[in-house]
């Protein structure tokens, strides 16, 4: 299971009901972020989750609105005791911009632990995620970033039984280990059956749409991209920053068909983003306006929700009264 809360969705300048970019994931007692604008700690704080289980942070770009809530939020998890590495993860340059931010928080009780990206497309390994950073086209280099859970085949007794082998060793191979029983060699793969479909998370801002984009977010359960403008006479204004329109990032998940799209990361002067999602709906009709604290709970497929109904890769949707038929998602919290 992977818990998603789109912390902030505001680009530039925060305001009020609405801060800085942020997103925040939960798996199995560690914590991964991505980006962490100015009133993080608080939407972290309104949203109950902790600040002490933080183990990764990807930056997409060092732009003030996506990394300056940083040194305080460094801080705070200090405070909180922690003591285990904090591996982040950013574009080159990410060390030095890190510690010259770290000058109002220079003593923390945790060492950071740097990976500073260099290619177009790179895999980080940090369990339980599998991280794939993605360059895309900004007015700096900047990177999205793919979050996904693998998930093993199931035991198969039956192979297992059919082999001879004792129950006590059932479980080393089912955690990938090789095992020797009466001087044979068992390997996992003789009763393991094939990989089952995980979940994925793909985030983007700050981009202009390019193809890979679309290619990293296919098979996505959520795929959130930046939004700036729901205007669509602002388009020129988004290629000269180097942004995205609502119907730009519609047409990206289009092309990607994951199960469902968030926009974020809205212009301060686009005050109501729902206004703007009847047209948007007719390019993607997965997709949602999301809300700073928008929250999802998705699930393996073949888990159970809390009431005994089919995940299916579906989540529950925090707070809002959602037509499954405008946005894909299929069930509500």
């Amino acid at each position: 299971m992977l818990d998603v809360c789109l912390l902030g969705t505001g680009g530039m300048m925060p305001l009020p009901g609405r801060w800085l970019t942020s997103l925040m994931m939960r798996c199995g007692g560690s914590s991964l972020m991505i980006d962490c604008g100015e009133g993080t700690q608080v939407a972290v704080k309104e949203k109950g989750w902790s600040f002490k289980p933080i183990d990764v942070m990807c930056f997409t770009h060092y732009h003030a609105d996506h990394i300056s809530g940083l040194p305080g939020l460094l801080l705070t998890m200090g405070n909180a005791d922690r003591r285990e590495p904090l591996l982040m993860i950013g574009p080159r340059g990410l060390e030095r911009v890190v510690n010259a931010l770290r000058m109002i928080a220079p003593e923390l009780p945790f060492p950071i632990v740097f990976h500073e990206l260099t290619e177009k497309t790179e895999d980080i390994t940090a369990e339980p995620y599998e991280i794939r950073a993605f360059r895309v086209n900004h007015n700096v280099t900047c990177y999205g970033y793919s979050i996904s859970l693998s998930r093993k085949g199931k035991f198969q007794v039956d192979k297992a039984k059919a082999l001879g082998l004792p129950v006590q060793y059932w479980n080393p191979l089912q955690k990938g280990n090789t095992v020797e029983y009466e001087g044979v060699i068992y390997t996992p793969d003789q009763v393991m059956g094939a990989p089952r479909k995980g979940l994925k998370v793909t985030y983007c801002t700050d981009t202009r749409p390019v193809p890979v984009i679309a290619e990293e977010a296919k098979g996505a359960d959520l795929f959130i991209c930046e939004g700036m403008y729901g205007e669509k006479e602002k388009i020129e204004k988004a290629r000269e920053y180097k942004h995205m329109t609502f119907y730009e990032a519609a047409a990206l998940a289009r092309e990607a068909q994951p199960a469902r799209l968030w926009l974020t990361h809205y212009s301060p002067s686009l005050i109501y983003p729902e206004n703007y999602m009847g047209n948007v709906r007719k390019i993607f009709p997965g997709a949602w306006a999301a809300a700073d604290g928008e929250s999802l709970e998705l699930r393996f497929e073949d888990e159970e929700t809390e009431n005994g109904c089919e995940a299916i890769g579906n989540a529950r949707e925090t707070g809002k009264s959602i037509s499954s038929a405008d946005t894909g998602i299929l069930s509500e919290k």
